[in-house]
């Protein structure tokens, strides 16, 4: 087990979210394509999604996100030393989305970058930001978890237009001294599931063409049966091996949050775990599955609600193409709300 004594945390100090108003149901999708809200909410918990508005990008709703964490923070975008977003619809190739996000905020001051892992993405930021404040170096990290998912889904395509939404998250990482904050986590990739899960053109290895548009290539392609067999049990193994090796049981577990993907996989990690359902937070009925942002989404939600409070044993979790998937277990430091 990790001992965070004496040891300089990560801690999370703020929190941001932001969806685009308008609101695309089931009932909408049954308009556009051969489906039903039956068929959509029994095999994946999906009600309803946030879909971004024509001209709006991922930096837009990350701004807004971040903004939302600075005011609830009570500082100014001068004081970020660095900004990271995870994402796979950044606006365009480069400049980053941080790089976005930064000149819409007016951080002046900060650096940042993107982080590219498919729905694992906030995970992959939030431990990457976690250890430039445990250098000890950078005393204000946002990470933000966003994505326009809209942008990359074919809609005449029944089999993967009903599972996403477009969102974002941020949260504030800053110094503790107190035990409060990212204590562990494991995070991993396997390459070889990239054929599972991937958008083929639009990159080196294809450039955009005419044929690589009339061919739809510039799609998410999914093969779903796959991802979802994979998807069980990573996400089901890297959270449970986390909470064994911090001795975590599910009765000291006080929150799981994991990625917002199918009802069905949430299921399954949660009887590994051996969780009670009032400990696992979901909210895909709402959202969908918004890549990743679901995780910041979800840790906002929570915090919003007061499910969380200060010295909780929270453990968030997610799975994703490349394929990626991880599992971080925060000692939660924020004073619950008032």
């Amino acid at each position: 087990m990790n001992d965070p004594s004496h040891k300089l945390l990560a801690d999370i100090t703020a929190v941001g979210m932001y969806v685009p108003p308008r609101v695309l149901s089931n009932f909408d999708l049954e308009k556009m394509i051969d489906t039903s809200d039956e068929w959509i909410r029994t095999r994946t918990g999906i009600r309803e999604r946030h879909i971004v508005s024509k001209g709006q990008a991922t930096s837009d709703m990350a701004a807004k996100a971040v903004e939302e964490l600075l005011k609830n923070r009570g500082i100014t975008a001068d004081e970020i030393d660095l900004i990271i977003v995870g994402t796979v619809t950044p606006d365009m190739l480069f400049p980053s989305t941080a790089a976005l996000v930064q000149d819409k905020i007016g951080a002046g001051k900060a650096w940042g970058f993107d982080v590219s892992a498919g729905c694992s993405g906030f995970l992959f930021s939030l431990q990457t930001g976690a250890q430039f404040i445990e250098s000890g170096r950078y005393q204000k990290v946002v990470v933000v978890g966003a994505d326009t998912m809209s942008s990359i889904v074919d809609y005449t395509d029944r089999n993967t237009c009903v599972l996403f939404g477009d969102g974002a998250g941020a949260v504030l990482l800053e110094p503790s001294e107190n035990g409060y904050g990212i204590i562990d986590s494991a995070l991993k990739i396997d390459g070889s599931g990239g054929k599972f899960l991937h958008m083929k053109a639009g990159g080196s290895l294809m450039p955009a063409s005419h044929d690589t548009v009339d061919r739809k290539l510039h799609y998410i392609y999914q093969d779903g049966k796959s991802v979802f067999k994979f998807a069980v049990k990573g996400m089901a193994d890297i959270s449970y091996e986390v909470a064994r090796r911090n001795n975590l049981t599910g009765d000291m577990i006080r929150l799981f949050i994991p990625h917002q993907a199918n009802k069905r996989i949430i299921d399954a990690a949660t009887r590994r775990l051996k969780l009670d359902d009032a400990r696992v937070l979901i909210n895909i009925d709402k959202y969908a599955n918004t890549t990743a942002a679901t995780i910041p989404i979800g840790i906002y939600e929570a915090y919003r609600d007061g499910k969380l409070n200060q010295g909780d044993d929270i453990l968030i979790a997610a799975f994703g193409a490349g394929f990626t998937w991880g599992a971080i277990y925060i000692k939660w430091g924020l004073a619950a709300r008032a």
